[in-house]
């Protein structure tokens, strides 16, 4: 009892350890929970962006003409296009956010409850394929410089890597579940 006591604390305070002692931050893998983190981290960084609309909405463009009045992107670019981009992109950051969610609350027992949880896993790799045509969309039409979605593509690209890797380890989930079965 007392050992558990002591093992939680040094978990709770200093995070994962061995039997044999505690493992060095640098000398750690990838936390379990890496894909929910970092897809946390983009839903945030892609909101900042689209709450930016998309570093476009209201910029005055250089070089007017003393006396002109400045154009503003809303002139060229319609309000009603800038939220529905907004809202396209939101909606697919909503979708892989829950289908994370739903997949990581699935701890299976059973082959149903196994290839359902890749069904979300699924989804949610679908929904970051998503989001990059979404940016490529907005490249298209807007006036922003393509270095500017660079950070956007490389947290999706890492995004898509990380949840691969989830998926894969159902792979063992389905050995244990077939040696159970066996054993009954």
């Amino acid at each position: 009892m007392i050992r558990r006591e002591a093992a939680r604390f040094l978990f709770l305070n200093f995070g994962a350890f061995s039997e044999c002692g505690m493992v060095l931050k640098n000398k750690r893998g990838l936390s379990s929970l890496e894909f929910y983190h970092n897809a946390r981290k983009l839903r945030k960084e892609m909101t900042n962006w689209l709450l930016r609309d998309f570093g476009v909405k209201d910029k005055v463009r250089i070089g007017k003409r003393p006396g002109e009045e400045p154009e503003k992107i809303t002139e060229i670019y319609p309000d009603w296009l800038i939220v529905h981009l907004r809202e396209k992109i939101l909606s697919i950051l909503h979708n892989m956010m829950m289908n994370i969610i739903a997949a990581n609350t699935i701890y299976p027992i059973t082959f149903d409850e196994l290839a359902l949880r890749r069904r979300y896993q699924t989804g949610a790799i679908i929904n970051c394929e998503q989001l990059i045509q979404e940016i490529e969309y907005c490249d298209d039409i807007l006036p922003v410089e393509m270095k500017k979605f660079e950070p956007y593509y490389e947290m999706i690209k890492y995004e898509i890597m990380l949840l691969k890797g989830w998926r894969k380890a159902n792979n063992k989930i389905a050995e244990k579940i077939k040696e159970s079965r066996e054993k009954k």
